[in-house]
């Protein structure tokens, strides 16, 4: 092309259009796809350079892979240099052309006349296993180039390989590094000790046989770079190797007092902490003097690094780290929030029972917020009349960090169940100012705290309500909570508790209830609400049993106006749209209904007289000792509220109290205490269609077989009421399903049906009697007899007594019933209509008269029809009917 654009026009546009750059871009890149079509490889390469350029910017070239691969195969060298880089800058594992390198990075790396050195670097960067594995003998090859920068590149592109690969199969690799770790070149050297300290990282003891050579190198070079390496890959080796311990002691002594690199210092330091060779207190104490040295370095990155070599010393050399407390502490002061936080973790470490409080006493000082201190009379002058403006205060922490500060002031306190606590009483004043300072998302955990110390520490539990009473008055606390969050009234919940627990400690029981039940408390959460309101309950009752046991008269105003006061600040809790407040309000309201009624209508007594027997009407009102018999007798609703609430002790158990109690023997937690009997879990449709199944197939044998071993089992046997209700039940469900008509009935079996037709009783339509409407008397008497001559002749023809007849149902012919059912309805009325007609002949038990005759009135027609029913069993159905018609007895 004539007029080809280079790289520097390229550049040079760029910085011209700085303000329309999308539009040049666009243009050079139509430009650029132009020009890579060229059979030049001149222009070509230059385009490709372009286009490597533009990558830089993050303008994708993924599209110009074959164009890159056709420059980087030119014979000539700075061509070819073009393709590589390229090739090295944008290919990846996933570049479709991939797979056409091989053959152009083997040609590269076996041919003498071509440089090695650019085929190495671009193999280093885009290596595969696949490419690995075909060229690992070319790369083991060039490791004994004669020129240094090629095996320096070759050591690279066989850590790459190894990496790859595994050790398994890149051959010959070990051996060839070693030779690597002899090479003359400083530079090869270097090379090989990086490839080994990064494979050793995964690795390290396979590594092993490369120490020998690593020690003397170590007390032989002096290349920095080198020497951080080679200590590197010595702390991973010490692990393994424990007789390394005493032989890298005295060079890494000499190199910590001797050197001045701080980066050397640092993995000197670093690998004596983690290889344990702090075995000695003059290192140890030497390690310490030089970190705490970094962190008087103005230098950020030193700070943050000597801060976590403190930290791992923590464990074995507490003591030599108190030494440095101070310089400690003020790191928490820095402006760089990631040297506090590892400043505050190291603090957190290396608290004992002798430094807690100083520590903590520190940390609560950076949540305290401070106020300027008020200028002087002459600074007050010079402000007013100065133009410049007064310095404003240092901004306070980020609520990340105060949160983080207030967890870290809790987990010291509270570690290994508050072993180093100097005293119970500082860490509840402790937790009392958390809760003014402290962010609200900690409010939960405040709760916890304060709870705990109370109900395990008994000696602390009249500070604890002290402190908390004190708390429950602070109007201001209580006014605040609302705004700072849900969270910040926890601690008004653990105040509630202890005082309503601990109510005998209380200075003054009426105020304490006041507060608990004052409108402020309306504006918190519901949880808080309903434990201040069961907190009130448990302080009056503690509080008018006290009064009991010391009754005077004079106290009965105040107790009724407490009383009533109680009451109408409850009024408001009793409205409250949570379930929980509004049933505890309610339920103390009412209560409190029984108290006052009862001291209404008390009336003090003119003279002591001794106090009476408890009546035993109500014996658990009176937990407390009764008064004294020389005193007046106090009401006894004042025992009322105690004996609810102190009648047991509340007692702290460990979590794992229970599993320490050993079982009785004998006892078994996952037998039965009352076993379930057959058929109560509704699977009793199951067993019936198994029993149907099994009397079908005749299987007596075996279902008394199964019935056995289910006894052998130990099922209990059931009894006969027990079988009796089980099948009521059953019927009592059939006939529920039966009327139901959301439920599909399912078709029986044959077997199942033949049963069902062998239950239905044969009903004699000859027996079923006369109709019970009879206007004359004579006819019914003589009806009677002709009826009992007729069961005479039915039982002297029949071998066996037929079923007792039914009452004869009243058919609704007009209603709605089935069509077969219709029928035999119309025929029955037939019977009834021929019976009353002819109730006066007597007729034989077989229904017809003594010439012959079908009986009067019934017609032939409808006496087939019913013998049909009665056959079929569709009499059952004629049973269904709604209301039976009384009729004469047969």
């Amino acid at each position: 092309m004539l007029f080809q654009q280079s790289l520097s026009g390229l550049i040079k546009g760029l910085r011209a259009n700085k303000n329309d750059e999308r539009k040049f871009i666009a243009g050079a890149l139509d430009e650029i796809k132009q020009e890579v079509r060229s059979a030049d490889l001149e222009v070509k390469a230059g385009a490709v350079l372009k286009l490597t350029y533009l990558d830089m910017l993050g303008h994708d070239m993924s599209w110009a892979a074959f164009p890159i691969l056709e420059t980087a195969s030119s014979p000539r060298h700075h061509l070819k240099s073009i393709g590589y880089l390229a090739a090295s800058q944008t290919f990846t594992p996933n570049t479709d052309v991939l797979m056409l390198t091989p053959n152009l990075l083997k040609k590269d790396l076996s041919t003498p006349s071509s440089d090695p050195a650019l085929a190495l670097g671009t193999f280093a960067r885009i290596a595969t296993p696949e490419l690995a594995r075909d060229l690992q003998v070319e790369i083991a090859r060039l490791m004994g180039h004669t020129r240094a920068s090629v095996r320096r590149k070759a050591v690279g592109a066989a850590w790459k390989c190894v990496e790859l690969l595994g050790e398994e199969e890149s051959g010959d690799m070990k051996t060839r590094f070693r030779e690597r770790l002899e090479d003359d070149d400083p530079g090869v050297i270097a090379a090989t000790v990086n490839a080994i300290t990064e494979l050793a990282i995964r690795d390290p003891q396979a590594y092993l046989i490369f120490a020998p050579q690593l020690f003397r190198l170590l007390t032989s070079s002096s290349n920095n770079w080198m020497l951080i390496k080679i200590i590197k890959l010595f702390a991973s080796l010490l692990p393994h190797e424990p007789r390394l311990h005493r032989k890298l002691l005295p060079p890494l002594t000499h190199l910590i007092g001797s050197t001045s690199a701080v980066s050397v210092l640092y993995e000197c330091v670093h690998t004596c902490i983690v290889g344990g060779l702090l075995d000695t207190d003059n290192l140890a104490e030497t390690c310490v003097e030089k970190l705490a040295g970094f962190l008087e370095d103005s230098d950020q990155n030193l700070k943050y690094i000597a801060l976590l070599a403190l930290a791992k010393m923590v464990p074995t050399h507490a003591h030599l780290l108190a030494e440095h407390q101070e310089m400690i502490l003020l790191s928490i002061d820095d402006p760089d929030i990631s040297i506090r936080m590892r400043a505050l973790e190291l603090v957190s470490a290396m608290v004992t029972r002798d430094n807690l409080q100083s520590i903590v006493t520190k940390l609560l000082s950076h949540l305290t917020p401070t106020a300027p201190p008020p200028p002087s009379a002459l600074a007050a002058l010079r402000a007013t009349t100065s133009s410049t403006t007064a310095p404003t205060p240092t901004p306070s922490l980020p609520p990340s960090h105060r949160l983080t500060l207030t967890q870290h002031i809790l987990s010291m306190c509270s570690r290994e169940s508050y072993t180093n606590l100097p005293s119970f009483d500082w860490y509840l004043s402790t937790l009392i100012q958390l809760a003014h300072i402290a962010p609200a998302e900690i409010g939960p955990r405040l709760r916890e705290q304060a709870l705990d110390v109370a109900v395990r520490v008994r000696s602390v539990r009249r500070y604890a309500v002290q402190i908390m009473e004190r708390l429950l008055d602070d109007e201001e606390f209580r006014e605040e909570v609302p705004e700072r969050g849900e969270g910040a009234g926890e601690m008004l919940h653990a105040a509630a508790w202890i005082c309503g627990e601990y109510a005998t400690h209380l200075s003054s029981a009426p105020e304490t209830i006041a507060h608990l039940l004052h409108p402020t408390i309306l504006r918190i959460s519901t949880d808080v609400q309903a434990v201040c309101v069961h907190a009130a309950g448990k302080i009056y009752g503690a509080w008018t049993a006290g009064l009991a046991q010391e009754w005077d008269d004079g106290e009965l105003p105040a107790l009724r106006r407490t009383g009533d006061d109680i009451q109408e600040a409850l009024g408001a809790f009793k409205q409250s749209a949570d379930v929980e407040v509004q049933e505890r309000a309610v339920t103390l309201s009412q209560l409190f209904q029984l108290v006052q009624a009862d001291l209404s209508s008390y009336c003090p007594s003119p003279t002591p007289t001794p106090a009476p027997t408890p009546s035993p009407a109500l014996p658990s009102l009176s937990p407390s000792p009764s008064p004294a018999p020389d005193g007046p007798r106090a009401p006894k609703s004042l025992y009322l509220l105690s004996s609810l609430h102190s009648s047991h002790p509340l007692n702290a158990v460990a979590p794992r109290a229970q599993s320490m109690v050993e079982p009785p023997e004998g006892l078994d937690l996952d037998a039965w205490i009352v076993p379930p009997r057959p058929g109560e879990d509704g699977d009793s449709e199951d067993e019936d269609g198994e029993a149907v199944k099994a009397k079908a197939k005749g299987e007596k044998k075996k279902k008394k077989k199964g019935s056995n071993a289910r006894k052998e089992e130990g099922q209990v046997e059931e009894t006969e009421e027990e079988k009796a209700e089980r099948a009521r039940r059953r019927a009592a469900r059939l006939a529920a399903r039966a009327n139901d008509p959301y439920y599909i009935q399912p078709k029986p079996s044959p077997a199942a049906a033949q049963e069902d037709i062998d239950a239905i009783p044969v009903v004699h339509l000859s027996d079923l009697g006369e109709p019970t409407v009879s206007s004359d008397p004579h006819s019914a008497a003589k009806s009677s007899k002709t009826t009992k001559k007729k069961k005479l002749a039915a039982a002297a023809a029949q071998p066996s007594p037929p079923p007792p007849p039914e009452p004869l149902p009243d058919i609704d012919i007009e209603g709605e019933l089935p069509k077969l059912a219709s029928s035999i309805a119309e025929d029955l009325k037939g019977l009834q209509l021929g019976a009353q007609s002819g109730s006066g002949n007597e007729t034989p038990a077989n229904g017809t008269s003594s010439g012959g005759t079908p009986r009067t009135g019934t017609p032939p027609v409808a006496e087939a029809q019913d013998e049909r029913a009665v056959e079929t069993g569709t009499i059952a159905k004629v049973k269904k009917a709604k209301k039976p018609k009384k009729k004469r007895e047969a």
